[in-house]
């Protein structure tokens, strides 16, 4: 076992040590600037899949708003919560505004990749869709990287549907036990079995469930943080001073100052946005749209959520708190979350941030499960599997819940993820001249006036484009 964990360790510092973080900065700043700044320019057209008519009636299929509310709610988990406050230990405030630019331009890598996974998408036997990056690295760029599709389909599985779930199952039982006292056990039968009903109904069903829960923990959690804003508001500026001199070494609130602030802001911003990692795509495919722009643009405004705002909220309510002192670890993770809404609002907010945690988590974990049953389809199409998958993730959340020494073999998943993003953006890079001959297409239709551009397939025939998945009912 220790051979293994040497091997997956070297993997991992191999690529999140020293090759990942720079090539999502650097591809993420190029996307930004060769698109003409498009995650700016059309910053206000995301917002309309939030009301009604702002998007194609979906008939049978899942629509934008409910693939944006998954994408959400996977992207949303228990590093908004934990990881902000690790970042803020670890770097001083200055890494909040570092992890605000990352998700800035994250937000058009994000449009990229998942415009190619609705460019790609295919219509299966039930006449939904599917996609991703394993799709667009076998349509896109042929058969002869199919051993690179093959890669990302096994990383993807290793990483979110195995390992990442049986850590948000230790998450949510490991909040429960401290704050409620309820036994790990009962905790992991509950959500396995929740999880099981989920996922054996499939995407749409995953879809209503995330409609309902996403806007709820959400609009939840941002109201908190927005009551302990304004409780705090005098202080406001204040903290946005701070966050802003910690950034640019101006005022050091950690060893290693800058320096310190611009790798932890970054690395969480990455880590929780998932722009480029390939995993959004997945989700952003099954969507029905009338172009595939109009989904990248929805999934651009998940990066904004997860980041500007969700962990915008978290990292405010711990620097409005008296109980973060700058360069003191002594109350880190999801402790210092606790304990500042505690000092903010008083005891009762522990078990609100339980019930927060819960909905994070259960939302990440029936995400998590579509993209392995997603990347399984790259091997076979066949039900039993999809059976065992699903049997296997209910189990996983339930040992992850129940034995938190059990998430222990699961040490190849970050190693796992570094690889899967590799590949992806590998893909995205070879395939971003399709996505900008698909971006031009959807503005020489605004220009010409038309409000709700249209896709269609005949001017891309060079394309393997399945025409099927582009008839719009």
């Amino acid at each position: 076992m220790s051979y293994l964990e040497g091997i997956f360790n070297a993997i991992g510092d191999g690529t999140w040590g020293w090759s990942l973080i720079p090539f999502l900065v650097v591809l993420g700043a190029f996307f930004t600037l060769a698109s003409g700044l498009v995650q700016f320019r059309f910053f206000g057209r995301m917002f309309r899949v939030l009301f009604p008519g702002g998007q194609a009636e979906p008939g049978q299929h899942v629509s934008s708003r409910e693939a944006l509310l998954v994408s959400v709610g996977g992207r949303v988990g228990g590093g908004n919560i934990a990881g902000v406050a690790v970042a803020i230990t670890l770097g001083g405030p200055g890494a909040v505004f570092w992890m605000w630019a990352i998700a800035l331009i994250g937000m058009c890598t994000s449009l990229v990749e998942c415009t190619l996974a609705q460019i790609f998408k295919r219509t299966d036997e039930n006449g939904t869709y599917r996609g991703g990056p394993a799709q667009y690295i076998l349509h896109g760029l042929g058969q002869k990287y199919n051993w690179l599709a093959i890669l990302y389909a096994v990383s993807l599985i290793a990483a979110f549907a195995l390992g990442f779930n049986a850590f948000q199952g230790n998450t949510v039982a490991g909040a429960a036990q401290d704050s409620l006292s309820i036994p790990r056990w009962v905790t992991g039968i509950g959500l396995a079995v929740i999880t099981g009903f989920v996922v054996y109904g499939g995407i749409k069903r995953i879809a209503k469930v995330a409609d309902v829960i996403v806007p709820i923990m959400a609009i939840g959690y941002i109201g908190m943080a927005l009551i302990i804003f304004l409780i705090n508001i005098g202080d406001v500026p204040a903290v946005f001073a701070i966050i802003v001199k910690n950034a640019f070494g101006f005022e050091e609130a950690v060893g290693g100052g800058m320096g310190a602030a611009v790798a932890n802001g970054i690395r969480r911003g990455l880590f929780s946005n998932e722009a480029g990692l390939g995993s959004a795509p997945n989700v952003a495919a099954v969507a029905y749209v009338r172009h595939p722009i109009s989904q990248g643009i929805v999934q651009s405004l998940s990066v904004f959520i997860d980041t500007i705002i969700i962990c915008s909220c978290t990292a405010f309510v711990i620097l409005l708190s008296d109980v973060y002192v700058p360069g003191s670890a002594d109350v880190n993770g999801v402790a210092l979350t606790q304990q500042s809404l505690v000092s903010h609002v008083g005891e009762w907010s522990q078990y609100f941030l339980t019930f927060a945690i819960l909905l994070f988590a259960f939302s990440s974990i029936i995400y998590n499960y579509y993209l392995g049953e997603n990347a399984l389809m790259v091997f076979t199409e066949s039900d039993t599997a999809r059976h065992v998958l699903r049997i296997l993730i209910v189990i996983l959340v339930f040992l992850g819940a129940s034995a938190p020494g059990a998430t222990a073999v699961f040490f190849f998943s970050d190693p796992m993820m570094g690889i899967l993003a590799l590949v992806n953006l590998l893909a995205i890079v070879m395939l971003f001249p399709v996505a900008m001959r698909v971006l031009h297409d959807f503005q020489d239709q605004l220009k010409q006036g038309v409000e709700n551009p249209v896709f269609e397939p005949s001017k891309f025939s060079d394309l393997d484009i399945d025409a099927n998945a582009w008839k719009l009912d």
